[in-house]
């Protein structure tokens, strides 16, 4: 068992966990519950926290630590690191060992990238699809050698360094360069190759699959395989840097955003959003008030969450929460609980200090 590392914490008290077959009252009241801190790291926004809401802890990774997560499930599915703003695109040839030349047009945000070019992952999480903006970048990854095509990645971006304005971000750093990737089967795992683009030679590795997980990871930079997620029972929020579609009018293009907050999917999280004005207080709402139907949208879509939950600012006024609504999470385990946004900036106004208050609902 990977050992987790604890929040930075703000408890004010922390209620006991249940199960859904909890034969707790349908009566009593919302029970008291926790405000957590999930240490992001300020508005260069370095690190990815995984929250498990049923024991107030979580995972801590800085984004550079991964390149690609391999499935562990009974598909043959690679995504790249979104949170770098990576990209791939399938060239013709199945031989890793011809040089390439970097092309500007593999990118992984941008007006001008349109989704429909499926140089990066759906945002959704849904790992199956043909491509073209539906499932992965990476297509799934052939029992065929000679099918698995080598892919012209580029790396990304940088943790940025630069301190911006109060109520900014700045997430994007140096650019990380270009690598030639192919991925083929190995028994019920992987192998990656990769090398520089104008190498003749290229390294091998083979990465496993581990079904205590949802991926195993891997990075290019240092040759391993690395620690990124929990196991996949043992989390529910992801607080990071995202790769997303945006419609800006003329069809959806790629679009990068902070302060994102993405659900375990793959793990059987499922969440949706109760608006105050329809739904009643967060104070009030108890587990009798939760209705089952609301959740089948995140059975999909890994974003209901996303950046719903707060506001994005503008030239004259600092970024803010939505008071207006919070969030309902079921974990894989069938317990339930409410989740509200206290605040994005710290008392000088620096973004990326996240808190929220969840309590188990009985």
């Amino acid at each position: 068992m990977k050992k987790l590392l604890f929040l930075s914490i703000a408890l004010v008290s922390l209620a006991a966990c249940s199960s859904d077959d909890d034969n707790t009252p349908a009566t009593e009241g919302p029970s008291v519950g926790a405000t957590l801190q999930p240490s992001v790291g300020g508005p260069n926004q370095p690190n990815q926290i995984y929250v498990d809401l049923s024991t107030a802890q979580s995972k801590s990774v800085n984004r550079t630590t991964w390149d690609f997560g391999f499935a562990s499930g009974s598909e043959f599915r690679v995504i790249l690191n979104g949170s770098l703003k990576m990209a791939a695109k399938k060239l013709a040839t199945s031989d890793i060992t011809l040089p390439q030349t970097s092309d500007p047009a593999v990118l992984a945000i941008g007006g001008e990238n349109l989704a429909s070019n499926g140089y990066v992952d759906n945002p959704t999480g849904v790992l199956a699809g043909a491509g073209a903006g539906i499932g992965t970048a990476i297509a799934e990854v052939s029992a065929t050698d000679a099918d698995n095509k080598v892919y012209l990645v580029n790396l990304g971006l940088a943790v940025g360094t630069t301190k911006p304005g109060l109520g900014s971000v700045s997430v994007d750093g140096e650019a990380r360069g270009w690598k030639k990737v192919r991925i083929l089967r190995s028994g019920n795992g992987y192998k990656i190759q990769y090398a520089d683009l104008a190498s003749a030679t290229f390294t091998e590795k083979i990465i496993t699959k581990d079904a205590a997980f949802n991926f195993s990871f891997f990075s290019v930079v240092s040759g391993n395989t690395v620690s990124v997620e929990p196991e996949k029972e043992k989390w529910d929020l992801n607080f990071t840097t995202f790769t997303n579609y945006l419609n800006m009018g003329n069809g959806e293009v790629t679009y990068g955003y902070a302060d994102f907050i993405t659900t375990n999917l793959k793990g059987g999280t499922q969440v949706y959003q109760v608006l105050v004005a329809a739904g009643g207080s967060y104070a009030d709402f108890t587990k009798a008030k939760v209705v089952e139907d609301n959740f089948k949208t995140s059975f999909t879509d890994q974003r209901v969450i996303g950046a719903s939950w707060r506001n994005g600012g503008s030239d004259t006024t600092l970024p803010s929460i939505r008071t207006d609504r919070f969030y309902v999470v079921k974990d894989g385990a069938g317990n339930y609980y409410k989740v509200k946004f206290l605040s994005m900036l710290n008392e000088a106004g620096e973004r990326g200090n996240v808190t929220l208050e969840y309590a188990i609902l009985k």
